[in-house]
């Protein structure tokens, strides 16, 4: 029989922002306080039942580090069903962290939960800005059929009020249906009342009957069972010690409901069990578009570029360079390093929360933020060099000459899931003189006495290539050998740039350089395409003419279209904080009429550039009013006002970047911020007529709508991107990839501008108080890039989009010498095809040490995987996005693997083969 009873969940917890208006170990040592607590009650007498350790591992971490002698202690409750961790590491933003990252981020709080034995196993993202498209689809193939989060699909304030008009509904209740792209869905259950509605409840008659009566009708507005979730804490809330009292007292002052201190588990089963037969579905990203656009936070992802640059940095090296390389060394007797890998990945991911990646934290957090990047970075590119010498070590070279002391080897890896062409800059020693007792100075006249003014760059097929060389001089350096002393060495260098052609995917091809050998006819069989003159360039695919304000024609000679007036620099006041924009009431400032200084930087076979130079002043802040206006907490919204009078220097640098065979344009741009309280942007019409556009985000080309919804009253309409936005039309498209530059806008200006922003500052944190963040203005030197792809509109825009991804991430180079060895000249680990396909990682399992090959499916069709497995390969497995093997594939050593991948879907591949002794992977 059912109860009919409205039952009032209470679950224990606390929103635990890692970092934020404190900085870390200030936050840390309130975590100490509260755990410590937290452990006494529960060990206690006390009828506290439970507590909700706010969905992420690493506190664990955190405290245990302060309190290593509790590990016994938090097992124990952790096992009694008293604390509740996972699935998350971090509470990471899923927007501004990459598809990989978000999966290690599951994958490492799922391994922790295990180890702890217990797992809360619902998709928690209670604070996150935004919620991506595919989260259903990711939470079903962890084994999660609930999501639990706070924002993106009824109308909110910026403080988290509901507001009770001025916004669509998409919802009339808490629960609904969260479906992805690909049809997977979950219980979705939003917190109407936010992540605190039953916070500090009282335990004194008058205030209980007072606090239930005002605070029971609000969760029964939304809720469609009678049950009813209340949330006890909020952000760094102190357990509430008294809990168990304050419900008896409720259940004494209110017989007719059933008060139950509850845990998220318990609550889900119930409300499941009680669901009404129809629950409205919502569909894909939830990012607040039915609201009026003000409270979105979307602006975070503006917040202090410079951070989102070195954490796409450090995403794409490893997870587009590192694991990958480490998964081909592996196969050839080199350790899968999962234990470098873990550690510097965790260390990215502690850069993941969302104020601390979102740039909404106050200065010590961010500072303390980079250290933990280049912690991150050096790690990932020793996996990288350690690797590339294990495979360089063992490619046959040794038919480069027949004079191998006048003979440099090297490889060029491409560690991306398409072959690719590209220029590649290397440093290579054309001789070393190790320290062998003679003097320091001998050594290095020997080596300044080398004459080098030649050389022939040829690769692996003996054919001749050109290039490019600047003589480094001496140089010092060491090696540090696996089995001895470290050795060092003075080296005659030089630095080579040369366009490699056709890469292997996920592979490499070898050159050698032979810096002596006088070269012949440097224009013969070179087929160089590019040509340079006064503010023109071209190759074969792409034409660009230079106007005298700096800005880009660019001709698609594939389609014949011509886009105008790009790469236009957009500068305006901005009044807002770290987490959104307000434009100041002053007219925006622009360089369409601004003369140019134009040159030709260089002119080679291998690439073309142009430096155009901008001398521009900019006004050197906000109004004089704008200070005082922060001091006193005035709402960003009601902030009125222009900017300064007063003007600084602002000279923006642009160097525009043809190579020889490319088919996009490449661009660096670079300053000296000096202005304050602004927020610049780069803008690039595309003249095309659509009524949408497509940005990469997470596992998804989310096609998102040029106009806001009728709801919307924000001016600005800013959007998140992760490798690309992409507008198109009838048979012509323009996609703009960019590295680190997370924040775009489609303009609504007839011309369906992109306008990507390349820097934001601001003075202040903004939210719940006071908070200056001077460092947050980003004064100082910056450099940024991006690049222009034209296409042929639908047809060819899944092209672009490889061309997009593989912008972002870089080739790499090692020297090797002249040797025997198993491995060919060049050579790919694997072929596979599929045109709407993008293959998203390569690396080994922990668990098993198989292969792991992840793609995912970018259109809205049925796409055709094929897919020649690596030799060696002995059985397939499709696995979940966790790398459990599920159901084993009928495939035959040797043949071609055929899938099928349904609409968006994202397919993982566990791969199979021989071990050696000691775990070495070698399919």
């Amino acid at each position: 029989m059912t109860n009919d009873k409205t039952t009032v969940h209470v679950i224990s917890h606390s929103h635990w922002d890692r970092e934020w208006y404190l900085p870390f170990e200030q936050h840390r040592a309130r975590l100490v306080q509260l755990m410590d607590t937290l452990i006494d009650l529960l060990q206690g007498e006390s009828a506290f039942q439970s507590f909700h350790l706010d969905g992420q591992t690493i506190m664990l971490d955190d405290y245990l580090e302060i309190r290593p002698e509790n590990s016994a202690k938090i097992k124990g409750l952790i096992q009694q069903g008293k604390l509740h961790i996972g699935p998350w590491y971090i509470l990471q933003d899923e927007f501004l962290t990459s598809g990989e990252a978000n999966l290690r981020n599951l994958q490492t709080g799922l391994r922790m939960a295990k180890a702890y034995g217990s797992v809360c196993r619902i998709g928690y993202f209670p604070d996150s800005f935004g919620n991506i498209g595919q989260a259903p689809q990711i939470l079903r193939q962890a084994g999660m059929d609930c999501a639990v989060f706070g924002r993106g699909v009824k109308a909110t304030g910026f403080n988290n009020q509901t507001e009770e008009a001025g916004g669509q509904f998409l919802s009339p209740y808490s629960e609904m249906r969260w479906q992805s792209p690909d049809g997977s869905s979950v219980l979705g259950i939003l917190f109407s009342n936010w992540y605190h509605n039953g916070m500090e409840i009282p335990a004194e008659n008058e205030a209980v009957r007072a606090y239930w009566e005002t605070r029971i009708p609000k969760a029964e507005r939304y809720a469609s069972t009678p049950h009813l979730l209340f949330m006890n804490g909020c952000d760094h809330q102190p357990v509430q010690t008294n809990l168990a009292e304050a419900l008896e007292l409720a259940r004494e002052l209110f017989p007719e409901l059933d008060f139950v201190h509850s845990n998220f588990e318990e609550y889900i089963q119930r409300v499941k069990e009680r669901l009404p037969a129809r629950l409205t579905t919502i569909t894909g990203e939830l990012r607040s578009q039915r609201t009026d656009g003000w409270g979105t936070l979307v602006n975070t992802a503006s917040a202090r570029i410079y951070m989102k640059q070195r954490n796409q940095t450090c995403q794409a090296l490893l997870e587009k360079v590192a694991e990958p390389l480490a998964a081909l060394a592996a196969r050839h007797g080199r350790p899968y390093p999962h234990h470098l890998l873990n550690y510097a990945w965790k260390t990215l991911m502690q850069n993941h929360p969302h104020d601390s990646i979102c740039g909404c934290s106050i200065d010590e957090v961010h500072r303390e933020m980079m250290t933990r990047f280049e912690k991150s970075r050096q790690v990932a590119e020793l996996v990288i060099s350690d690797s590339m010498t294990c495979i360089a070590e063992q490619i046959n070279t040794s038919g480069f000459a027949s004079d191998s002391a006048k003979s440099v080897p090297f490889a060029v890896f491409n560690s991306t899931g398409w072959n690719r062409t590209n220029a590649v800059t290397i440093e290579l020693d054309i001789k070393k003189i190790r320290f062998d007792g003679r003097d320091s100075s001998e050594i290095r006249s020997e080596l300044e006495n080398l004459f080098l003014d030649k050389g022939v760059l040829t690769d692996a097929k003996g054919e001749r290539l050109p290039f490019v060389m600047e003589d480094l001089g001496v140089q010092f350096s060491y090696e540090l050998p696996d089995n001895g002393f470290r050795q060092r060495f003075w080296s005659r260098r030089v630095q080579i740039a040369f366009e490699a052609n056709d890469i292997p995917a996920m592979g490499y091809r070898s050159y050698v350089f032979h810096p002596f050998e006088s070269p012949e006819d440097e224009a013969a069989g070179f087929g160089i395409h590019l040509k340079a003159r006064e503010r023109e360039m071209e190759n074969g695919h792409i034409k660009v003419t230079i106007a005298g304000n700096g800005s880009l024609t660019l001709l698609d000679k594939a389609t014949g279209v011509i886009f105008k007036d790009l790469c236009i620099y957009e500068d305006v006041g901005d009044l807002g904080n770290e987490y959104m924009f307000k434009q100041t009431e002053d007219d925006a400032l622009t360089t369409a009429r601004l003369e140019a200084d134009i040159r030709l930087a260089e002119c080679s076979p291998v690439r073309a550039v142009f430096e155009i130079v901008h001398e521009w002043e900019l006004p050197a802040q906000a109004h004089a009013g704008h200070e005082e206006d922060i001091r006193r907490m005035v709402p960003f919204r009601k902030r009125t006002g222009g900017r300064s009078k007063q003007k600084v220097p602002f000279t923006v640098i642009t160097r525009v970047t043809l190579e020889n065979n490319a088919k996009s344009v490449a661009i660096s741009v670079s300053f000296d911020n000096q202005a304050k309280d602004h927020r610049l942007r780069v803008l690039l019409p595309t003249e095309l007529s659509s009524e949408t556009h497509f940005a990469d985000s997470i596992f998804e080309i989310a096609e998102r709508s040029n106009a806001p919804s009728p709801e919307w009253t924000n001016p600005s309409n800013c959007q998140h991107q992760q490798a690309f936005i992409d507008v198109r039309g009838k048979g012509a498209g323009l996609a703009v990839a960019n590295r680190g530059l997370p924040e775009y806008e489609i303009l609504r200006d007839g011309r369906n501008t992109i306008a990507l922003t390349l820097l934001r500052s601001v003075a202040e944190l903004g939210d719940w108080g006071v908070f200056p963040t001077p460092e947050a203005q980003c004064l100082g030197n910056h450099e940024l890039h991006f690049a222009l792809i034209p296409h042929g509109g639908e047809a060819a825009a899944y092209d672009a989009y490889a061309e997009a991804y593989q912008f972002q991430v870089p080739l790499f180079a090692k020297q090797t010498g002249v040797h025997s060895g198993p491995l060919p000249g060049e050579a790919g680990l694997f072929r596979w095809s599929g045109s709407a396909l993008g293959l998203s990682a390569l690396k080994c399992s922990e668990e098993t040490n198989d292969l792991i090959v992840r793609w995912f499916n970018m259109s809205g069709g049925e796409e055709q995987l094929a897919f020649d497995c690596p030799n060696g390969t002995q059985s397939v497995y499709m696995s979940s996005v966790l790398e459990e093997r599920a159901e084993r594939l009928p495939y035959v050593s040797g043949d071609e693997l055929r899938l099928s991948l349904s609409p968006f879907r994202i397919v993982t591949l566990s791969l199979n083969g021989s071990h050696e002794p000691g775990g070495r992977h070698v399919l």
